[in-house]
Protein backbone atom coordinates (compact mmCIF):
# COMPACT_ATOMS: atom_id res chain seq x y z
CA UNK A 1 0.00 0.00 0.00
CA UNK A 2 1.81 3.37 -1.02
CA UNK A 3 1.05 6.03 1.47
CA UNK A 4 0.53 9.40 -0.08
CA UNK A 5 1.12 11.88 2.53
CA UNK A 6 1.69 15.79 2.64
CA UNK A 7 4.30 18.26 0.89
CA UNK A 8 6.89 16.64 2.84
CA UNK A 9 7.29 13.31 4.68
CA UNK A 10 8.88 12.93 8.22
CA UNK A 11 9.94 9.07 8.74
CA UNK A 12 12.19 6.93 11.19
CA UNK A 13 13.26 3.22 10.21
CA UNK A 14 15.53 0.91 12.08
CA UNK A 15 16.00 -2.78 12.09
CA UNK A 16 16.93 -5.18 15.07
CA UNK A 17 18.14 -8.62 15.69
CA UNK A 18 18.17 -10.77 18.50
CA UNK A 19 21.86 -11.97 18.65
CA UNK A 20 23.01 -10.99 15.19
CA UNK A 21 22.36 -13.03 13.83
CA UNK A 22 18.86 -14.80 15.24
CA UNK A 23 15.61 -13.35 15.21
CA UNK A 24 15.12 -10.06 13.06
CA UNK A 25 12.71 -7.71 12.19
CA UNK A 26 12.09 -4.13 10.49
CA UNK A 27 9.96 -1.27 11.07
CA UNK A 28 9.27 2.24 9.63
CA UNK A 29 6.69 5.01 11.32
CA UNK A 30 5.67 7.84 9.21
CA UNK A 31 4.52 11.06 11.52
CA UNK A 32 1.94 13.43 11.72
CA UNK A 33 2.66 17.26 11.01
CA UNK A 34 3.19 17.40 14.72
CA UNK A 35 6.14 14.77 14.30
CA UNK A 36 4.10 12.75 16.21
CA UNK A 37 4.17 8.74 14.80
CA UNK A 38 1.05 8.54 12.51
CA UNK A 39 1.74 5.40 10.26
CA UNK A 40 3.79 2.78 11.09
CA UNK A 41 4.72 -1.48 9.93
CA UNK A 42 6.66 -3.71 11.49
CA UNK A 43 7.35 -7.56 9.95
CA UNK A 44 9.71 -10.70 11.16
CA UNK A 45 12.49 -11.86 9.03
CA UNK A 46 13.32 -15.17 10.28
CA UNK A 47 16.61 -15.30 11.30
CA UNK A 48 18.73 -12.41 9.97
CA UNK A 49 21.80 -10.10 10.39
CA UNK A 50 21.30 -6.43 12.21
CA UNK A 51 22.57 -5.26 8.83
CA UNK A 52 20.03 -7.04 6.38
CA UNK A 53 17.44 -5.39 9.03
CA UNK A 54 18.28 -2.45 8.87
CA UNK A 55 18.66 -2.48 5.21
CA UNK A 56 15.46 -4.15 5.05
CA UNK A 57 13.23 -1.59 6.90
CA UNK A 58 14.82 1.60 4.87
CA UNK A 59 13.01 -0.66 1.54
CA UNK A 60 10.44 -1.13 2.67
CA UNK A 61 9.94 2.55 3.89
CA UNK A 62 10.89 3.79 0.47
CA UNK A 63 8.26 1.16 -0.80
CA UNK A 64 5.30 2.84 1.13
CA UNK A 65 5.79 6.41 0.52
CA UNK A 66 5.25 8.45 -2.31
CA UNK A 67 8.31 8.89 -4.65
CA UNK A 68 6.86 11.82 -6.12
CA UNK A 69 7.00 13.51 -2.02
CA UNK A 70 10.02 14.54 -0.72
CA UNK A 71 11.15 12.23 2.37
CA UNK A 72 13.19 12.89 5.20
CA UNK A 73 14.21 9.24 6.90
CA UNK A 74 16.08 9.23 10.20
CA UNK A 75 17.96 6.39 11.11
CA UNK A 76 20.23 5.18 13.86
CA UNK A 77 22.14 3.03 11.61
CA UNK A 78 25.59 4.26 10.01
CA UNK A 79 25.87 1.20 7.92
CA UNK A 80 22.62 1.26 6.24
CA UNK A 81 22.73 5.06 6.05
CA UNK A 82 26.47 5.05 4.53
CA UNK A 83 25.80 2.31 2.54
CA UNK A 84 22.95 4.23 0.75
CA UNK A 85 25.18 7.72 0.67
CA UNK A 86 28.62 7.22 0.88
CA UNK A 87 29.90 3.93 -0.73
CA UNK A 88 26.99 2.67 -3.24
CA UNK A 89 28.18 4.87 -5.89
CA UNK A 90 31.59 4.00 -5.15
CA UNK A 91 30.31 -0.22 -5.51
CA UNK A 92 28.69 0.91 -8.62
CA UNK A 93 31.41 1.51 -10.26
CA UNK A 94 33.73 -1.14 -9.22
CA UNK A 95 30.90 -3.56 -10.58
CA UNK A 96 29.26 -4.17 -6.85
CA UNK A 97 32.68 -4.84 -5.45
CA UNK A 98 34.29 -3.69 -2.35
CA UNK A 99 37.27 -1.69 -2.05
CA UNK A 100 39.13 -4.47 -1.29
CA UNK A 101 37.77 -6.84 -4.52
CA UNK A 102 35.43 -8.24 -2.37
CA UNK A 103 31.21 -8.96 -2.87
CA UNK A 104 29.29 -5.94 -1.31
CA UNK A 105 27.50 -7.37 1.43
CA UNK A 106 23.49 -7.93 1.12
CA UNK A 107 24.01 -6.61 -2.58
CA UNK A 108 20.25 -7.34 -3.49
CA UNK A 109 18.85 -4.95 -0.66
CA UNK A 110 21.77 -2.53 -1.61
CA UNK A 111 20.48 -2.51 -5.51
CA UNK A 112 16.34 -2.62 -5.09
CA UNK A 113 17.52 0.62 -2.32
CA UNK A 114 19.06 2.42 -5.12
CA UNK A 115 16.28 2.00 -7.82
CA UNK A 116 13.38 3.01 -5.03
CA UNK A 117 15.75 6.22 -4.84
CA UNK A 118 16.28 6.63 -8.04
CA UNK A 119 14.40 10.05 -9.28
CA UNK A 120 12.91 11.63 -5.70
CA UNK A 121 13.99 13.52 -2.82
CA UNK A 122 15.72 12.14 0.28
CA UNK A 123 17.35 13.25 2.75
CA UNK A 124 19.02 11.16 5.18
CA UNK A 125 19.39 12.18 8.79
CA UNK A 126 21.59 9.85 11.61
CA UNK A 127 19.99 10.36 14.93
CA UNK A 128 21.84 8.41 17.98
CA UNK A 129 19.81 5.60 19.49
CA UNK A 130 18.48 5.45 22.53
CA UNK A 131 18.98 8.23 24.40
CA UNK A 132 17.08 9.85 27.18
CA UNK A 133 16.07 13.08 24.95
CA UNK A 134 16.34 11.29 21.51
CA UNK A 135 14.14 11.49 18.41
CA UNK A 136 10.78 10.02 19.32
CA UNK A 137 9.96 8.64 16.01
CA UNK A 138 13.61 6.51 15.85
CA UNK A 139 12.83 5.41 18.92
CA UNK A 140 8.90 3.87 17.92
CA UNK A 141 10.65 2.37 14.93
CA UNK A 142 13.41 0.67 16.85
CA UNK A 143 10.71 -0.58 19.62
CA UNK A 144 8.51 -1.44 16.87
CA UNK A 145 11.28 -3.46 15.20
CA UNK A 146 12.20 -4.97 18.20
CA UNK A 147 9.00 -6.48 18.80
CA UNK A 148 8.30 -8.16 15.36
CA UNK A 149 12.25 -9.34 16.31
CA UNK A 150 11.08 -11.22 18.90
CA UNK A 151 6.93 -12.04 18.22
CA UNK A 152 8.32 -12.85 14.53
CA UNK A 153 4.73 -11.39 13.77
CA UNK A 154 3.39 -8.37 11.56
CA UNK A 155 2.47 -5.41 13.22
CA UNK A 156 1.31 -1.54 12.24
CA UNK A 157 -1.31 0.55 11.86
CA UNK A 158 -3.06 -0.51 8.89
CA UNK A 159 -3.80 -3.86 11.42
CA UNK A 160 -4.95 -2.17 14.36
CA UNK A 161 -2.12 -2.96 16.10
CA UNK A 162 -1.01 -1.06 19.43
CA UNK A 163 1.81 0.79 20.06
CA UNK A 164 5.12 -1.24 20.75
CA UNK A 165 5.85 -1.41 24.12
CA UNK A 166 8.56 1.03 25.84
CA UNK A 167 12.09 -0.64 25.70
CA UNK A 168 12.02 -0.51 29.46
CA UNK A 169 9.09 -3.34 29.48
CA UNK A 170 10.63 -5.53 26.81
CA UNK A 171 11.95 -8.56 28.95
CA UNK A 172 15.79 -8.27 28.79
CA UNK A 173 15.18 -4.96 26.57
CA UNK A 174 16.25 -7.35 23.47
CA UNK A 175 19.50 -8.67 24.34
CA UNK A 176 21.81 -9.96 22.05
CA UNK A 177 23.44 -13.58 22.40
CA UNK A 178 26.46 -12.18 24.47
CA UNK A 179 24.24 -10.18 26.77
CA UNK A 180 22.32 -13.38 27.49
CA UNK A 181 25.56 -14.99 28.40
CA UNK A 182 26.86 -12.51 30.13
CA UNK A 183 23.22 -12.27 32.23
CA UNK A 184 24.22 -15.89 33.54
CA UNK A 185 27.20 -15.61 34.72
CA UNK A 186 29.84 -14.34 32.62
CA UNK A 187 31.65 -11.32 32.97
CA UNK A 188 32.43 -8.42 30.34
CA UNK A 189 36.29 -7.99 29.21
CA UNK A 190 37.57 -5.18 30.88
CA UNK A 191 40.94 -2.92 28.92
CA UNK A 192 43.94 -2.70 31.61
CA UNK A 193 45.07 0.71 32.15
CA UNK A 194 44.00 3.35 34.04
CA UNK A 195 42.76 6.41 31.82
CA UNK A 196 39.25 6.44 31.53
CA UNK A 197 38.95 5.43 28.18
CA UNK A 198 39.73 2.30 29.63
CA UNK A 199 37.03 1.81 32.34
CA UNK A 200 33.63 0.04 31.58
CA UNK A 201 30.53 1.15 33.59
CA UNK A 202 27.08 -0.48 34.17
CA UNK A 203 24.56 0.91 31.48
CA UNK A 204 21.70 2.53 33.08
CA UNK A 205 19.62 2.28 29.77
CA UNK A 206 19.24 -0.33 27.04
CA UNK A 207 21.42 0.82 23.77
CA UNK A 208 23.41 -0.58 21.16
CA UNK A 209 26.46 -1.19 20.34
CA UNK A 210 28.33 0.37 17.16
CA UNK A 211 28.85 -3.66 16.04
CA UNK A 212 24.89 -3.59 15.87
CA UNK A 213 24.31 -5.39 19.22
CA UNK A 214 22.15 -4.60 21.45
CA UNK A 215 23.09 -4.28 25.22
CA UNK A 216 21.14 -4.18 28.17
CA UNK A 217 20.67 -1.99 31.48
CA UNK A 218 22.77 -3.37 33.52
CA UNK A 219 25.32 -4.39 31.41
CA UNK A 220 29.38 -3.48 31.40
CA UNK A 221 29.65 -1.06 28.43
CA UNK A 222 32.70 1.19 27.10
CA UNK A 223 33.46 4.55 25.32
CA UNK A 224 33.61 4.63 22.18
CA UNK A 225 34.46 6.85 18.75
CA UNK A 226 30.54 6.72 18.33
CA UNK A 227 29.01 6.88 22.13
CA UNK A 228 29.11 3.34 24.35
CA UNK A 229 28.88 -0.23 23.58
CA UNK A 230 30.71 -3.24 24.40
CA UNK A 231 33.89 -3.28 25.76
CA UNK A 232 35.64 -5.60 23.33
CA UNK A 233 34.18 -3.33 20.45
CA UNK A 234 35.76 0.31 21.70
CA UNK A 235 37.96 0.06 18.83
CA UNK A 236 35.76 -1.25 16.41
CA UNK A 237 34.73 0.46 12.98
CA UNK A 238 31.43 1.33 11.67
CA UNK A 239 29.98 -0.73 8.31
Amino acid sequence: MIVRMRERVVAACDGASKGNPGPAGWAWVVSDDTEAPARWEAGPLGKATNNVAELTALERLLTATDPGVPLEVRMDSQYAMKAVTTWLPGWKRNGWKTSAGKPVANQELVVRIDELLGGREVDFRYVPAHQVDGDPLNDFADRAASQAATAQQAAGSALGSPEPPPSSAAPSSGTSGTTRRRAAGAKAPRQRGGDSSSRTIKAKFPGRCVCGRTYAAGEQIAKNDQGWGHPECRTAAVG
